[in-house]
């Protein structure tokens, strides 16, 4: 159970699904909107952030502090997606959590590598570009102002 849960920590979750939702809620096809919540994603990533992950390659972090982190941040953010979209159309509601889904797949597919140290071979590909995208800070407020202003945007633009 212990490896399922890890395998989700990277960035925070919030903002990179929020904006999958937010992106699915206005183009509700899966085709448009699934690509393009994963170019987003690397988009999000490449703005310098902080994160629950932030220092357990350093080992400034232990693993069960992060995981306990991201546990946490998955509660706020189910919590969010549906304080944020609980009036749209019944018709969007899968869409707009499909899209959550694929706002974090770049990081849950970077994870069993970050936190079982294995690898797929097919994998690889997807996480150097996922690498070259991604800019963390240690500076936790520094860090977290973009990943709010993003969330305070969509509030507006929903």
């Amino acid at each position: 159970m212990l490896w399922l849960i890890s395998i989700l920590i990277d960035m925070l979750s919030i903002p990179h699904a929020i904006t999958g939702a937010f992106i699915a809620s206005k183009l509700p096809h899966p085709a448009l909107y699934i690509p393009l919540t994963i170019g987003m994603h690397y988009l999000e990533d490449w703005i310098p952030h902080w994160d629950v992950g932030t220092g357990l390659s350093s080992g400034k972090r232990k693993r069960s502090t992060a995981i306990m982190l991201e546990l946490v941040e998955l509660v706020i953010c189910v919590g969010l997606i549906y304080y944020f979209f609980r009036g749209s159309d019944s018709n969007l509601v899968p869409h707009i959590w499909m899209g959550a889904l694929f706002g974090i797949v770049p990081d849950l597919i970077e994870s069993p590598r970050n936190f079982l140290k294995w690898e797929p071979w097919f994998f690889k590909p997807f996480n150097k570009l996922h690498g070259s995208f991604h800019h963390s800070t240690h500076n936790i407020i520094v860090g977290l102002l973009p990943q709010f202003l993003v969330l305070v945007a969509i509030w507006f633009l929903r």
